[in-house]
């Protein structure tokens, strides 16, 4: 199993409890968006986590990770094989200016050609309903796992597997 380290970053907008998601890039996720969200995280092995998801913070959204209390979310596991280790930390951050790292990715596939893509291609706050239709279905869980430690009444749910794309 691969386990990925992030950070969910998350802030109190209007009275409403907002976390900040990433959509991925690369031509397989441009045009969909349903389920083409995550929190910002990257693959470990020997690494520390929490390490980890402070080096993939910056390198998928170029901005430095927050400082602040880290409320500690847990793992979840993925349907892809994928556990995700995760921490919340509150702040606002301007996301206008978020810039990845890129990823080389053969293109279009079976070409031979090899094209560089970024691996974030924006990032946004959501609302929890909204970031649930969004996110990774596997990662709901860290939504829901956020707000029962802020004490937040919601509980965000799967989608439909048919409005996923």
């Amino acid at each position: 199993m691969k386990t990925s380290a992030g950070i969910l970053v998350y802030r109190t907008k209007d009275n409403q409890l907002e976390v900040l998601i990433a959509h991925m890039g690369s031509p397989w996720w441009a045009k969909k968006d349903k389920g083409a969200w995550s929190i910002p995280k990257g693959e470990y092995t020997d690494e520390n986590p929490l390490d980890t998801a402070k080096k993939e913070f910056k390198e998928e959204l170029g901005l430095e990770p927050p400082a602040g209390e880290l409320i500690d979310l847990g793992e979840i596991r993925q349907n892809n094989n994928k556990a995700v280790r995760a921490w919340a930390v509150k702040a606002d951050l301007d996301v206008s200016k978020t810039f990845s790292n890129t990823v080389a990715i053969e293109w279009p596939p079976s070409s031979g050609k090899t094209q560089e893509f970024p691996e974030i291609d924006r990032a946004a706050y959501f609302n929890l309903d909204t970031a649930a239709k969004k996110i990774i279905p596997g990662q709901i869980e860290l939504l829901n796992r956020l707000a029962g430690k802020l004490g937040v009444e919601a509980r965000v749910s799967v989608p439909e597997q048919s409005s996923l794309f």
